[in-house]
């Protein structure tokens, strides 16, 4: 079921994790933002879309993790872009000959019987330096950084102010870092402080997975991401409600905890 959060944008929440799927109207029809998760849930989206009378124009892949580069035959052939750094990413995951079982083997045993593989990752390439996104519709910005994975965008909607923020700002999930870059942490930070940079200029929060919030809602989570991020950099204790006794969920602790002994043992 789609929600309406302003103004010809919607969302529609997974069971997966609470996993976020934005549409944005334009013109002609939609921008269709990380499409998921499993094939009853993607069948039923493009059913939503058609009986809105809305098809799929363009798509958007906010960053190439698994569960932010499928689709459904039933979203039509629009172009699906990422960013260069993104599209290179999974390009070279798809060049490898056993690449089906790579991805097979992060998926959550749950739902892998669920999760169709046959559109997987098949992106396009916005030029490097894009900061636009090239479609028929609201303006949308596209804000990259490598806070949680290579290529990683949040886009922004100026019309309406939404800010899908990819696999950040989460109210039920710890940051998840890049431990592959060279400076994780230091990523991390540089990517809230270009949160901060449009803060004032925007009005609802998409997060991947979690709860959407208010534009006063996007200030709170970008400090309490980067309280997280500080206490590790500092080799202090996180103080995060996500990871407390109250943590909304209980694998999270075994992340935090995977993290710290990750950026220990690099340092």
């Amino acid at each position: 079921m789609l929600t309406q959060i302003a103004e010809g944008v919607f969302v529609h929440e997974s069971e997966f994790i609470q996993s976020n799927t934005t549409v944005v109207q334009g013109a002609d029809g939609v921008l269709l933002i990380d499409p998921g998760i499993t094939e009853s849930e993607l069948a039923g989206l493009a059913r939503d879309l058609r009986e809105l009378g809305e098809p799929v124009v363009a798509g958007f892949s906010t960053h190439p993790d698994w569960d932010h580069l499928l689709w459904h035959p039933g979203f039509g052939d629009a172009p699906r872009y990422a960013t260069a750094r993104g599209a290179a990413s999974i390009r070279e995951v798809l060049a490898a000959a056993d690449w089906r079982e790579q991805v097979a083997d992060g998926l959550p045993p749950e739902h892998a019987d669920e999760i169709a593989m046959e559109l997987f990752g098949l992106v396009t390439a916005l030029p490097a330096d894009a900061t636009r996104l090239p479609w028929d519709g609201p303006e949308v910005s596209i804000i990259e950084h490598r806070g949680h994975a290579v290529g990683h965008a949040a886009l922004l909607v100026e019309q309406t102010g939404v800010l899908v923020a990819g696999d950040m700002l989460s109210d039920i999930l710890i940051p998840f870092l890049d431990l592959q870059a060279a400076e994780p942490i230091d990523d991390y930070l540089a990517a809230l402080r270009l949160f901060d940079d449009v803060a004032d200029r925007v009005e609802v929060v998409v997060p991947g997975h979690g709860s959407v919030t208010t534009g006063d809602g996007l200030r709170a989570r970008i400090d309490l991401d980067r309280a997280y991020a500080l206490a590790l950099r500092d080799g202090r204790e996180a103080g995060d409600p996500r990871v407390g006794p109250s943590a909304p969920l209980y694998w999270l602790v075994d992340v935090h905890n995977w993290q710290v002994q990750r950026l220990n043992a690099a340092s």
